[in-house]
């Protein structure tokens, strides 16, 4: 009895699979994945590269969903039918391919490369998503891709970007508010590239809060009850916040024009960011009657008069008199004089109102007596 070579068996169940029907071949591809699958204690490469004919003839003759099926699974395999996998991750249809691109760790970065450059607009978000992106493929993202796939290769943590694709990215960001913030926000970006990013744009549109039509002048106007922004708010404007002061953009123009437009949220995390002081303490002094705790929070965030007072005259719940612009102008010239003592008061007002005690609640328990 002569024994067949491989090639030889290999030729045969080509054939086979040329000629048998088509639901008995969706049977032999769930067979050959079940092997596959379960093959962790033999040669996975060799037996892999065996079945690899078998599989792309069985493509040829399969049905759609069984291809996406085919290419859930393999993704999911470290050592996975090379010219099947591939042609899995080329094929026209998104729904069988982006499963393959997405995952499938057995691709070569050259392979998506080269789908990269290709492909449809689908296929590169599912390849902007990958756990881990080299910079050359990076590159080809930014290069060949829309608006879609460079924000979510920016917002993609595990892809490295070179000097080259921050640049292009930079060029891209003209006129473009949501990817100028997406790439600040990144937070790999180098400095270099925030200062030349956001160079052009004093501000990458923090988003402003609406302010409350007021009264029309024929009415007597009531008490305002100041409504402090939510925790929401201020989660959603931290981020943006802390960008801007990482670039040294949080300066007085920045605030007083929080101050002026009436954005609160932008407002009060920019005073908490500068000073150091906890939320909770900006917002006491910001709706406090007495306006000594607010002029000693701007002076420890090193703001200077105008600012002060632009946040002081545009604060909701109360008006500023001539005497009291007169009083707080004449506290925030004497801060200037001992800038570190008011500055650690400061921090020590924010740690009493830590304490939660409603007695140690008034900010002028640190002002000099």
């Amino acid at each position: 009895m002569t024994a067949n070579s491989p090639a030889d068996i290999l030729g045969e169940l080509e054939d086979a699979v040329a000629t048998c029907p088509l639901d008995r071949c969706a049977r032999i591809l769930e067979g050959i994945l079940q092997l596959l699958a379960g093959s962790r204690d033999r040669s996975q490469e060799l037996l892999a590269n065996v079945v690899d004919g078998v599989l792309l003839r069985l493509t040829e003759r399969v049905e759609a969903s069984a291809l996406v099926q085919l290419g859930v699974e393999l993704a999911e395999l470290k050592v996975a039918p090379p010219e099947t996998l591939r042609r899995l991750a080329s094929h026209d249809d998104p729904d069988v391919a982006c499963p393959v691109l997405l995952k499938s760790q057995a691709l070569s970065m050259s392979d998506l490369e080269t789908i990269a450059t290709s492909s449809s607009e689908r296929q590169q978000l599912a390849i902007a998503a990958r756990e881990h992106i080299e910079p050359a493929l990076a590159d080809t993202l930014v290069r060949r891709g829309g608006r879609a796939v460079h924000l979510a290769l920016i917002g993609n943590a595990g892809a490295q970007l070179s000097d080259a694709a921050y640049l292009a990215l930079v060029a891209m960001c003209a006129g473009d508010d949501e990817l100028t913030k997406a790439l600040a926000l990144r937070p790999g970006t180098p400095d270099p590239v925030l200062r030349k990013l956001l160079s052009a744009s004093p501000i990458p549109n923090v988003r402003a809060e609406p302010r409350a039509p007021s009264a029309p002048p024929t009415q007597a106007a009531a008490p305002i009850v100041p409504k402090l922004p939510g925790s929401a708010a201020y989660a959603s404007a931290r981020p943006e916040i802390v960008a801007l002061n990482r670039i040294g953009k949080l300066n007085d123009s920045t605030v007083n024009r929080f101050a002026i437009r009436g954005e609160t949220a932008n407002l009060f995390v920019a005073l908490s960011v500068l000073s150091g002081a906890p939320i909770e303490i900006v917002e006491h002094v910001m709706t406090d009657d007495d306006c000594e705790g607010l002029v000693m929070a701007c002076r420890a965030s090193r703001l200077n008069w105008q600012t002060t007072l632009a946040i002081l005259s545009n604060r909701s719940g109360s008006r500023l008199s001539y005497a009291e612009r007169v009083r707080a102008q004449h506290h925030f010239e004497a801060l200037l004089l001992s800038t570190s003592q008011w500055t650690v008061r400061w921090g020590e007002i924010a740690a009493r109102t830590g304490t939660g005690d409603p007695g140690h609640r008034s900010v002028k328990a640190g002002v000099n007596r």
